[in-house]
């Protein structure tokens, strides 16, 4: 088995930062709290995305409220996201990386009804052996998608040659699940701070977490 990544997406490849904190903002609205900033946000995002608005509230949304916030998020962030493009250099990183012989996939808990077009749109479906985005209801775990996932890959990647590169901790926690080693990238939903408490290497840029993998996984 040759050397494999697993990319998150948004945050990560997809540099939506921006879009994701005007959303946030227009679904508080939806339940009268006040907006918050991006650092307030890598401070307090976690997931499931129900326990950051109960950090928030100081208690769990209703069933209603958390309706209209995923909602209102969704609705928001489509429009947002067209102001947003792939995080600097992320390209030639995935053409490198393919070139030189080693696989690559994506698994996001974004819609995969949205990530697939969105993916092929920018150009880059090629250097992925599998694409795959969330099914089902939002506000889940990535642990059990990736489990999935890497059963999917059977054949072509295993755990052990696997890193996953994400800017979440749940990216970490989903990769230690199946036995896959992590980077983080700061460049997204948390802060340093907290994706140093996860325990796996963190880095500022797409370049030092691809050349750390390479190092893991080789």
């Amino acid at each position: 088995m040759t050397a494999h990544i697993v990319w998150d997406w948004n945050g990560t490849l997809y540099h939506d930062i921006d879009a994701v904190i005007a959303a946030t903002n227009a679904a508080f609205a939806e339940i009268g709290l006040d907006p918050i900033t991006l650092e307030q946000y890598r401070e307090l995002y976690c997931v499931p995305i129900p326990r950051f608005y109960e950090r928030l509230l100081g208690r769990l949304p209703t069933g209603d409220e958390w309706e209209a916030m995923d909602t209102a998020f969704h609705g928001h962030y489509v429009r947002h996201r067209v102001e947003c493009g792939l995080t600097e250099g992320a390209e030639t990183l995935l053409e490198s990386w393919r070139t030189a012989g080693c696989t690559q996939s994506i698994l996001s808990m974004y819609g995969h009804e949205d990530l697939v077009p969105l993916v092929r749109d920018f150009g880059i479906e090629r250097h992925f052996v599998r694409v795959d985005g969330r099914t089902g209801p939002s506000g889940g775990s990535k642990a059990e998608h990736m489990v999935r996932h890497l059963s999917a890959l059977r054949g072509t990647a295993v755990a052990a040659r696997t890193c996953v590169i994400g800017d979440a901790a749940d990216d970490a926690l989903a990769a230690r699940e199946v036995g896959a080693r992590a980077v983080l990238y700061t460049g997204g939903s948390h802060s340093r701070v907290s994706l140093v408490a996860v325990g796996v290497p963190v880095v500022d840029t797409l370049a030092e977490a691809v050349e750390l993998a390479g190092t893991m996984v080789d």
